[in-house]
C-alpha cells in the first residue's frame, strides 16, 4: 500500500490517479462490457440469419462498437465531465459526432502504435502499450476539445481597442484635406 501511495505522488502518476481520469477509465471499462454484451447478442441471436460468418461478425461489431460509443459518450457527459457546462448552441447529435471523431482518431492511433511497437515487442505487450497511450490521448482530446469548458464571451481575453473620439484626427480626413488644399 505504501508503494502505491509513493507511486501516486509521482507527477505523471498523480495526474493519472486524478478523479476525472479514473472516471474516464471506469466509463471506458463499462464500454468494454457493453461492447462484449452487444457483440454476443448480435452474433448469437440478432444476426443469426446472416449466413456468412465474416459478414455477421462485421455487422455485429459495427452495432457493438456503436452501442459502446453511445454508452461512453452519455456516461462521460453525465458523470466524467458533469461539472463542465455544455455549449447551448451545440446540438446533442453534433456533440456526439465530435466525441465519436475523437474516439476514432484514438482507435487509429492505437492501431498505428501497435504496428510500430510490434516491431520490437510481443504483439500483446505492444497492443497493451498502445491502448494506454491511446487512452491518455483520448482523455486529453475529450478534456480539451469535446468537453472543454465554454466561457461566456465577456470572459474571453480580447484586446481592448478604443473607439476613435472626436478629438482624435481621422487619417482619411487628413488625406482629403491635403488633396483639397492642393
Amino acid at each position: 500500500m505504501k508503494r502505491i501511495a509513493r507511486l501516486a505522488e509521482q507527477p505523471v502518476m498523480a495526474w493519472i490517479f486524478r478523479k476525472r481520469f479514473m472516471k474516464f477509465g471506469t466509463v471506458g471499462a463499462s464500454g468494454v462490457v457493453v461492447n462484449l454484451g452487444v457483440l454476443y447478442l448480435c452474433q448469437e441471436f440478432l444476426f443469426i440469419a446472416i449466413q456468412s460468418p465474416g459478414m455477421r461478425l462485421n455487422v455485429s461489431l459495427a452495432v457493438a462498437i456503436f452501442c459502446a460509443t453511445v454508452n461512453n459518450f452519455f456516461w462521460n457527459r453525465a458523470w466524467t465531465w458533469r461539472d463542465r457546462k455544455h455549449h447551448h448552441d451545440k446540438h446533442l447529435i453534433l456533440h456526439f459526432g465530435q466525441y465519436a471523431l475523437a474516439c476514432w482518431v484514438g482507435i487509429v492511433l492505437q492501431v498505428l502504435l501497435t504496428k510500430l511497437f510490434v516491431i520490437y515487442l510481443h504483439y500483446l505487450v505492444a497492443n497493451a502499450m498502445a491502448i494506454v497511450l491511446a487512452s491518455v490521448f483520448n482523455f486529453l482530446v475529450n478534456n480539451f476539445w469535446t468537453f472543454r469548458s465554454h466561457k461566456p464571451v465577456e470572459e474571453i481575453a480580447l484586446p481592448n481597442i478604443p473607439e476613435p473620439e472626436d478629438g482624435i484626427p481621422d487619417p482619411e480626413q487628413d488625406i482629403e484635406q491635403e488633396i483639397g488644399n492642393k
